[in-house]
């Protein structure tokens, strides 16, 4: 009687502990899959930057190649742009990679920021020369950067709030010992600190 006792009191503990190690393991896994999905939408908020921020890429050697057959003696202020629109598209190349990466995003704010300073100095310039700013081109150029100067400011937006609620799951307790244990980083938000990188280029040509 008492081996039989002993026997059930075992298989009752037995029982319990598998128990507990199910609702662990039911428990790391509806937090390693919550985990995943804020992380899916940050690469997915990214994906709606990308395509805008893609456009821009396209559109602007367009511009540059405009504005040589009027600004012959602003070489250095053109190659500029080209040089900062190739850095940008690397950039954002890396960051579509792994658009979780706080590296990537660091470096690619930077190269956005040297971006919009050299295209804000060629406007400055180009403001010289009538010839150019009644371009027909040169302004629908302008009119298609700036709508998608604006389509990038509304989706960074979208990124930034995806990035902020990834990091709040990836920092709460008890999720947050889920991502330590699968590496789930830290995300960083896209930030435009200065006022001339907050406003988009002005690309006025009609004035």
């Amino acid at each position: 009687m008492t081996s039989l006792l002993a026997l059930s009191t075992g298989a009752i503990v037995g029982i319990v502990i598998g128990v507990v190690v199910l609702l662990l393991i039911i428990w790391v896994i509806g937090m390693y899959n919550g985990l995943v999905s804020l992380r899916n939408r940050v690469k997915n908020a990214w994906a709606q930057i990308d395509v805008q921020l893609q456009r821009r890429y396209d559109l602007i050697p367009n511009l540059v190649e405009t504005a040589k057959g009027y600004m012959k003696h602003e070489a250095d202020t053109l190659e500029a742009v080209t040089q900062a629109r190739n850095m940008a598209h690397s950039a954002a190349q890396a960051m579509g990679a792994d658009p979780t990466n706080a590296a990537n995003m660091k470096a690619l704010a930077g190269a956005e920021a040297g971006l919009t300073g050299v295209l804000g100095k060629l406007m400055m310039v180009a403001e010289a020369y009538p010839d150019l700013k009644a371009n027909q081109n040169m302004m629908q150029v302008q009119e298609e950067l700036t709508t998608t100067e604006n389509k990038v400011a509304f989706s960074r937006q979208a990124y930034n709030d995806s990035v902020m609620h990834y990091n709040n799951g990836r920092e709460q307790f008890p999720s947050s010992i889920i991502a330590g244990m699968f590496n789930f980083a830290a995300s960083a938000m896209w930030e435009v600190e200065s006022a001339e990188v907050k406003a988009a280029p002005k690309v006025d040509f009609g004035a």
